[in-house]
């Protein structure tokens, strides 16, 4: 976090606030960001071909995942501040906004609580085999067993197993956590080309130990295609992959691969290179095994997104009052 004192030169009137609907589906509450005093208007969504005409008076931009390149931010000469409501930042140009005098805000672990349920209801879900149980039961199987039960499918505790972990801030920390009251072993992976400390593995050295690998790191030119076919292949038969981190840190076509030829046991996705994705993404395909697919939902519980709105409405008055918080830029 980078806290400024410097104070802003001119009044700080009018914002705007570009893709709502990628955060509010009509269940939040806006009165923090109606309390900053600024006039705003607002957009649901805002395609690539109209986002200098709506931000070219602006001084204030609020935006989830509209992308700001150099062209953008030099047409608008007015732009003082740009919050991200969202913690990653790979969506605007930092070097252009820093050379043109525009900060720049993001809003980190406002969703910490919402993505570790998300990962454990995945882990939890291949643990317990909840899905093909309730198909088997649909299906009529449990009504003709010979049993009070039905023993179908291979359910296994997490008590004694091995999660890794690549990226271990404060998502991460607090997998491991959870984790570790479940009475697993924690394993932290290394950043990638940087020497190994003290209470962390090379990836290499880290894949074949784990029983489940959750990513929780940024997407970097270092990250890209982290988890391609050599990574997977080094991996367990029987693991599972999660990420909910971003959808380039994983090779898709290799993973579809890994889970059709049963390189490891299966996958939870929540992030996808391209987003929405086409119907012919290779994740998307109906023959693939042990794949369980979610539409990069695992931040979006009703408390994360208050939150996230909240905090940027607190980026935002700090910016005017001239002790900016969260900068990035």
């Amino acid at each position: 976090m980078m806290t400024s004192t410097s104070p802003v030169s001119i009044p700080i009137t009018n914002g705007v606030i570009l893709d709502l609907a990628s955060i509010d589906t009509g269940d939040l509450s806006l009165t923090t960001l109606m309390n900053t005093g600024l006039q705003w208007t607002t957009y649901s969504h805002t395609a690539p071909d109209v986002i200098a005409e709506r931000i070219a008076n602006a001084q204030v931009v609020v935006t989830n995942k509209v992308p700001f390149n150099r062209a953008v931010l030099t047409a608008a000469p007015q732009l003082k501040l740009i919050c991200i409501a969202a913690t990653g930042t790979n969506n605007v140009d930092l070097a252009a906004a820093r050379e043109l005098g525009i900060a720049v805000t993001n809003v980190p672990g406002y969703a910490t609580p919402a993505v570790v349920q998300h990962v454990f209801a995945g882990i939890l879900a291949f643990a317990t085999q909840l899905w093909s149980q309730n198909q088997s039961v649909t299906r009529g199987d449990w009504c003709r067993s010979d049993s009070f039960c039905l023993l179908d499918g291979r359910i296994y505790e997490l008590a004694g197993r091995c999660i890794g972990i690549v990226g271990y801030g404060a998502l991460g920390r607090s997998v491991a956590q959870v984790a570790e009251a479940f009475g697993m072993r924690v394993l932290i992976a290394a950043r990638t080309g940087e020497i190994i400390p003290p209470g962390r593995l090379a990836l290499t050295a880290l894949l074949p130990q784990v029983d489940i690998l959750t990513l929780h790191c940024p997407l970097t030119p270092t990250t890209r295609w982290l988890i391609g076919t050599h990574e997977l292949k080094l991996m367990r038969p029987t693991a599972l992959l999660i990420n909910t981190a971003r959808g380039g840190i994983v090779d898709e076509c290799a993973l579809a691969t890994a889970l059709q030829e049963h390189w490891i046991g299966g996958a939870l996705i929540d992030v996808l290179t391209e987003e929405p994705p086409p119907l012919t993404h290779p994740l998307l395909a109906p023959d693939i095994p042990n794949l369980i697919v979610t539409p990069h939902a695992a931040w979006s519980s009703h408390e994360a997104r208050q939150r996230l709105l909240n905090a940027v409405a607190d980026n935002i008055t700090a910016f005017i009052n001239g002790t900016s918080v969260n900068r990035v830029v």
